[in-house]
């Protein structure tokens, strides 16, 4: 076992510890927005899904999706494709740069779904398992896998899937509790991952409606994962994963960066809390971006809309950044309109 992946600890009891994994996300897991995520209490990172045909002709925009920071580890690339060989080709081509490598089958999205890949190939079982086990005989780092419970036509089949990719050497699995018919709606369902858990020795990660402590725990008492991945309720709230291990009593508020950085926090309202710990985020998010990949507008745009998504005024913001020309000058409107907010 790779000192990334414990063994799987077995049923949870209150209070005890289990990491949490910021799920890939196509469009929002850029590499500082992953390097943000660490610094506000997620365990492990992963990046957004490449296409790993793109990969292997060498394609520059999918590998920008993969390239990481020596603060980000383990660096967990994931790729996805209906080709065996390009998925162990790609594997191989990432194995000197990365910790551990993760196979997408769990996205829904038509674009990926029609091509068979994602989460179609658990429709074809044989070949998924097939391309797993041709992935781990290429590759000498751990492979592990996301998926959902099932197609969603006929019978889920997760949990044997589990056993059959366990039996060929993956090392840890995710599972989200939808179908691929379900995309995200409808409500994830945790017993059918517990199911899955107690089939396999290999440690399984639980995605699906976690969003804050409460359903943290519920998660895990229901299931017994080794860990949780939150995906959707991370979207422009970063802080949601000490917000959580502040809730289960994991680490004290204190504890917090937006907390360490001002000296007001206490005295602040809950909505101020908000607004402030979205601030300091945001500012973190530049100060990564400038360390790192440098500002890119499209990830600039997409994430001032998310992490001002429900506070005051945030009508606002697609004026702001209509009228900014750069996306330095974005990305500096947005913060004075955050500080702004948090001084009210």
């Amino acid at each position: 076992m790779s000192s990334h992946i414990q063994a799987a600890p077995g049923p949870w009891e209150e209070g005890q510890q289990r990491p949490l994994f910021l799920a890939p996300m196509a469009g929002v897991t850029d590499l500082p927005f992953r390097l943000l995520a660490r610094e506000c209490g997620a365990d492990v990172t992963i990046t957004e899904f490449t296409n790993s045909t793109a990969l292997t002709r060498e394609a520059t925009t999918s590998w920008r999706k993969v390239e990481t920071d020596p603060r980000e580890n383990p660096f967990i690339p994931q790729i996805f494709g209906s080709n065996i060989d390009d998925m162990a080709t790609a594997a191989s081509m990432l194995e000197s740069n990365a910790d551990i490598i993760d196979l997408n089958f769990g996205c829904p999205a038509p674009k990926v779904t029609n091509i068979c890949a994602g989460a179609a190939l658990m429709g074809e079982p044989e070949q998924l398992t097939t391309m797993v086990e041709h992935i781990i005989d290429s590759v000498s780092i751990p492979v592990t896998a996301k998926m959902r419970l099932g197609t969603g036509i006929g019978t889920n089949n997760a949990t044997q899937l589990c056993q059959s990719l366990e039996s060929v050497g993956a090392s840890r699995l995710c599972i989200h509790g939808r179908t691929l018919r379900q995309r995200y709606s409808g409500v994830a369902d945790w017993q059918a991952i517990a199911d899955a858990v107690a089939a396999v020795d290999i440690p399984v990660i639980a995605n699906g409606d976690i969003v804050d402590s409460h359903s943290a725990a519920s998660c895990l008492k229901t299931t017994g994962a080794a860990g949780l991945m939150i995906g959707r309720a991370a979207i422009g709230r970063p802080t949601i994963f000490a917000e959580i291990k502040i809730g289960l009593g994991w680490m004290d508020d204190s504890c917090a960066p937006w907390v360490k950085a001002n000296e007001k926090w206490y005295d602040y309202s809950p909505v101020q809390r908000t607004i402030a710990s979205r601030s300091w985020a945001w500012n973190r998010y530049l100060e990564l971006c400038l360390e790192t990949t440098g500002m890119q507008s499209k990830w600039i745009s997409r994430h001032a809309i998310s992490f001002t998504k429900g506070l005051p005024h945030a009508r606002r913001v697609r004026t702001i950044m209509h009228q900014a020309k750069t996306p330095d000058l974005m990305g500096q409107a947005i913060q004075q309109f955050l500080d702004e907010l948090t001084s009210e």
